[in-house]
């Protein structure tokens, strides 16, 4: 072999390996200065100039009225089930045989007067941010002399809302009852994402994710907050990770227990590491919860379908369960099956109340119901996903310290490569015995200690 040859195929073994690389491997870099600025999303035009927004945080309590219970109770009492698939279970989605007991529970023995009341139990507030009244839940601790709170958001996503943290808050504002330690104090905010929950919705088109993050980072300064700790599942990853990477000198940390970012890894790792391993995927535990890599892949294309819908025709989709109770239960509550052990979709009763109880389930329903939003919450797949999005987690790294539960069920698994080839500054990536997508709400004690071990790491710098 002549030696102009040997030198042409050694630079392109170099030129193909460089590519690889590059394509495993795309360049980050931090992010430049925020130029949000002031948005605006309420109805029609901003105020005229020299008129004030009313930036207020005025109280605010869950208090539905008896017409809109009354006319749920109507509904309930009026569906039109569809014909049931014998022997399928979830497998075909929410099973009619089991909804008809769901049906039954929900009218006879379910109160949301009583879930007013779990609700209320924490004090709730809402503010003026862009032109629509944000909603949030902002629980203080009772500090002792000398002691200080680390102030942090937690986010939720979709089909959740703040109820998932009820749960998870009393162990981070009072850790001493709950394995905790007296530097683990928080105080905490939990907002409804605009168009979710108590909060109201967007009236423009564009309200992506690095818009949430933009008002939420505003509520966080308006209530006096400029240093903050960020944390969030689901939309909430992607969200609380905007903040950091687009407003890095307020966030001092972001904790997620949802891969927000992939590359090419996040596919090829997996594929090859059907082959190769021990290479590919070392740690035994990603093997166990990704191969083999067809079932991992099934099982995400089955629970996605969901996305797509959301991404391309909100408002249709949103117009059938919005009218509908038992549709819009069956919708949730069918993510709460499957997204928690895909197995279950082979149980009669998805499995629903192994984790959940079906008071609680019903409650994150409600919430959606009696809002009326299930359509506006829909919406933020189709401006993320459908050409609004700024695409900040995707083409810039988040340089804030970074720390990540893995829980082994998450729908949208990652593995440590990949998120720390975004987030070169992780500090934990910790492995969750047990868990799926609704960590919070299923395993709270589990994602309080995992928040708490992280931010001592950050405050020990």
């Amino acid at each position: 072999m002549g030696w102009k040859l040997t030198l042409f195929i050694v630079l392109s073994a170099v030129a193909v390996g460089y590519i690889i690389h590059s394509s495993l491997n795309p360049p980050l870099k931090a992010a430049p200065p925020s130029d949000i600025g002031d948005e605006w999303w309420g109805r029609g035009l901003p105020e005229v100039s020299g008129s004030k927004q009313d930036t207020s945080v005025r109280k605010f309590r869950v208090n539905v009225s008896d017409e809109v219970l009354n006319d749920l109770d109507a509904r309930l009492r009026n569906t039109r089930f569809v014909d049931r698939v014998e022997d399928a279970a979830f497998r075909y989605g929410f099973d009619s045989d089991y909804m008809k007991q769901v049906q039954r529970y929900w009218l006879e023995r379910y109160s949301w007067r009583d879930a007013e009341k779990r609700l209320n139990q924490f004090d709730q507030f809402l503010t003026n941010i862009e032109g629509i009244d944000v909603h949030f839940v902002h629980v203080k601790p009772k500090l002792k002399p000398g002691q200080k709170a680390k102030p942090i958001i937690i986010v939720h996503g979709w089909p959740g809302s703040i109820y998932e943290f009820y749960k998870m808050i009393p162990m981070l504002t009072d850790p001493l009852s709950h394995g905790g330690s007296a530097e683990d104090i928080f105080e905490v905010i939990c907002p409804s994402i605009p168009g979710y929950g108590f909060s109201e919705a967007p009236h423009k088109q564009g309200f992506a994710a690095y818009a949430a993050a933009g008002i939420f980072n505003k509520l966080m300064l308006r209530l006096g907050f400029d240093k903050y700790y960020v944390q969030g599942g689901d939309w909430g990853s992607i969200i609380t990770l905007n903040m950091a990477i687009m407003y890095p000198s307020n966030v001092k940390g972001y904790h997620a227990n949802m891969g927000a970012q992939s590359n090419l890894k996040s596919f090829l790792y997996p594929i090859l590491g059907q082959y190769l391993p021990s290479i590919f995927l070392p740690d035994k535990r990603d093997q166990e919860r990704l191969l083999p890599v067809t079932d991992r892949m099934l099982d995400l294309l089955q629970e996605s379908g969901y996305m797509h819908i959301q991404a391309t025709k909100p408002q249709t989709a949103g117009q059938g369960v919005n009218d509908s109770p038992i549709g819009l239960a069956a919708y949730i509550l069918e993510k709460f099956s499957t997204w928690t052990i895909p197995q279950w979709r082979d149980l009669p009763d998805g499995g629903l109340t192994k984790s959940f109880t079906l008071d609680d389930l019903l409650t994150n329903v409600m919430i959606y119901w009696v809002n009326g939003n299930i359509a506006s919450s829909m919406r933020l797949y189709k401006e993320e996903l459908g050409g609004n999005s700024r695409k900040y987690h995707e083409i810039y790294a988040n340089l804030v310290p970074m720390g990540y539960a893995s829980f082994p069920n998450e729908l949208f698994y990652n593995i440590r490569a990949v998120t720390k080839h975004y987030n070169p500054n992780l500090m934990s990536f910790n492995y969750m015995p047990r868990g799926g997508h609704f960590a919070a709400f299923e395993e709270p004690q589990l994602l309080a200690e995992d928040i708490r071990q992280f931010v001592r790491k950050v405050e020990a710098l």
